[in-house]
């Protein structure tokens, strides 16, 4: 009788399956900063306990300790949204230098249409311009089954590897076959040194190997020409690599693609022929020329930047891409008909039901930032913002935040106004930054600011979470990714030893003190912070004390429309009987207060107050 299958089959997201793949792989050491769409990656990481998984400050520091682990021999990964590789190119491009002694994968997770992003920037560039190559898995088993490949890759040839997903590969769900772990041991032995010394840490064996993993001026050029080397037998590899796979049909038409992209163009040309490319850089440059020889009319079919077309075209070969097909969002099956048949997709037409009525994103019920953005829309300040749920706060009908360029960045906006202005920007600029972020990248703007003897405001918005991203921990909550109690940043303590000397604590949730103590420090002519306290509503690490809901007394409102200027959820305008009157959603209503406050008749109260 032959052997049952006994692997057993389970459906994962594209993020669920690197978690997967990293534990068969034998990862050691995982660490990120949580950003959509990568986030779920080092959450699902931690049900593996062969695997120490970690929430890194910043996506520089994720990597550095990620390369860290494998300096040490040990295989370890890196995770990040697109723009977290920008934050971590700095050790990035001189880790290409070093390579590697245990493999090193990133995964970056790119967001096309910029469901949860800035900027929807291809890093496919980052593969290309820091010389390491790039996988790019077209559903949640090749995420799996491609974190083993990344390793194995990046032993054999001395190198980072990175991982590129999109938005659909992390979020999207799909059977994956659930395998043994690797052989390969979590605590490998480095490599002997030439003199013999090594360090031992645990059971690791760290052997210095200074020419290789010191990158002064003389041991950097002597490594540029092993990269350059490296990248040539790598592309020897790409040809030879089956998973970049020739499927052979119809040779009317011939499809280069990748990634989900390859689902879409497969659905809609499900007889064209098509190479599929796992290894997007570097290119498998005679199996290009091969297919392209052998079809009549050869497409690219790949989301965002030409990558693929440029190149094919710098081989001589003529290709039609983004002369088809846009260059700004998401692909679809329609995407592909469209630009290779001129075929609209009737069904991309047909709304899913008649009428559905907008729901602009907002802000949580009780938000302790909502109270912060409404004294700033009253005080008429120039708000210089950042990256997080209070980003939130540039849209209707609060429209207070002013800029938003990237996390950290605001308080940079705010030193450069304040200079721009001579120093004369005291009252009418403040700088707005969550917990999370400050400790991303907001201390050393702060500190800029102190240095340079500017006089901005800074209001560091502390939620106690990584609100934005689903609630994660950070150096400020005092737990760890697996819950583990540990040291939690004192926000006064930290801006007090980079030398400001002005600083206030304020209740997110009481107004007058806020807009008194806000006024307060805007119009003083020297640095100062004010750090606006209340937990997200949200946040399951702290038990925070039930409060009744409020209800709006119909026989004292004025409708005046006050209370709906924070743009609460909960609150509600009157279309029946009494017409005209605000209304609260006790389903909703979070019980915070602000409203109440905001009322001039008194018309609203606490529940409990009313009986």
């Amino acid at each position: 009788m032959p052997k049952k299958n006994t692997k057993k089959k389970v459906l994962l997201s594209g993020n669920e399956a690197i978690a997967r793949g990293a534990f068969e792989a034998g990862v050691s050491v995982a660490s990120a900063y949580p950003g959509t769409p990568s986030t779920e990656i080092l959450e699902n990481i931690i049900q593996y306990k062969e695997i120490y998984a970690e929430w890194a400050p910043n996506e520089k520091v994720a990597l550095e300790v990620a390369t860290g682990a494998a300096i040490a021999g040990a295989r370890a990964l890196a995770t990040m949204k697109h723009v977290g590789v920008n934050v971590a190119a700095d050790p990035l491009f001189t880790a290409s230098y070093t390579g590697v002694r245990g493999g090193l994968v990133i995964v970056t997770a790119d967001d096309p249409d910029m469901h949860s992003s800035q900027n929807e920037q291809d890093n496919r560039n980052y593969a290309k311009f820091s010389k390491i190559p790039m996988l790019e898995p077209a559903d949640s088993q090749e995420a799996k089954e491609y974190v083993r490949i990344a390793f194995e890759l990046s032993e054999q040839f001395d190198t980072p590897v990175f991982i590129r997903l999109t938005t659909r590969t992390s979020h999207a769900k799909s059977v994956v076959t659930l395998e043994k772990p690797s052989v390969h041991a979590r605590n490998v032995i480095g490599m002997q040194s030439k003199n013999g010394r090594a360090a031992v840490f645990g059971s690791f064996l760290i052997h210095p190997q200074r020419s290789k993993f010191v990158m002064l001026p003389q041991n950097a050029r002597a490594r540029h020409p092993f990269v350059e080397e490296r990248l040539k037998k790598l592309g020897d590899y790409a040809d030879a690599f089956e998973r970049n796979e020739m499927i052979m049909q119809d040779t009317s038409c011939g499809i280069i693609t990748s990634g989900v992209s390859y689902h879409y163009a497969r659905e809609s040309f499900p007889e064209a022929s098509f190479l599929k490319l796992a290894l997007v850089y570097p290119l498998p440059v005679e199996k290009i020329r091969r297919f392209a020889s052998q079809v009549k009319k050869l497409y690219v079919f790949e989301e965002l930047d030409p990558f693929f077309e440029d190149q094919i075209k710098a081989l001589g070969i003529e290709v039609t891409g983004k002369s088809v097909f846009p260059i700004c969002g998401e692909f679809s099956p329609s995407v592909a008909a469209l630009g290779i048949a001129g075929i609209q997709d009737r069904r991309s037409e047909q709304p899913l039901v008649e009428y559905l009525p907008p729901r602009p994103p907002n802000m949580c019920p009780g938000c302790p930032h909502r109270g912060i953005f409404y004294t700033l829309k009253k005080m008429n300040v120039f708000v210089a913002g950042d990256i997080g749920c209070y980003t939130l706060g540039a849209l209707p009908p609060l429209k207070t935040l002013d800029t938003c360029i990237c996390m950290g960045g605001g308080i940079g906006h705010a030193q450069g106004i304040d200079k721009a202005l001579r120093n004369k920007a005291s009252g009418t600029t403040v700088a707005v930054i969550g917990d999370s972020t400050f400790l991303h990248s907001g201390i050393t703007g702060l500190l800029n600011i102190v240095y340079n003897r500017g006089t901005s405001t800074v209001i560091i918005l502390d939620n106690r979470t990584t609100a934005m991203t689903g609630r994660q921990e950070h150096p400020g909550t005092g737990y760890t990714l697996q819950g583990q109690e540990t040291k939690a940043i004192n926000y006064r303590t930290l801006c007090a030893a980079l030398g400001v000397e002005h600083i206030r604590t304020v209740d997110s949730y009481n107004l007058k003190e806020a807009e008194q103590i806000i006024r307060e420090e805007v119009n003083r002519p020297e640095p100062s912070v004010v750090i606006a306290e209340r937990p997200c509503k949200l946040y399951r690490r702290i038990k925070q004390p039930v409060t009744a809901p409020y209800l709006v007394k119909e026989d004292v409102c004025k409708g005046c429309k006050d209370c709906l200027l924070i743009g609460c959820p909960a609150l509600q305008w009157k279309t029946q009987q009494p017409v005209g009157k605000a209304f609260i959603n006790q389903a909703l209503c979070a019980g915070c207060s602000i409203c109440s406050q905001l009322c001039p008749v008194d018309a609203i109260v606490r529940t409990e107050e009313n009986e």
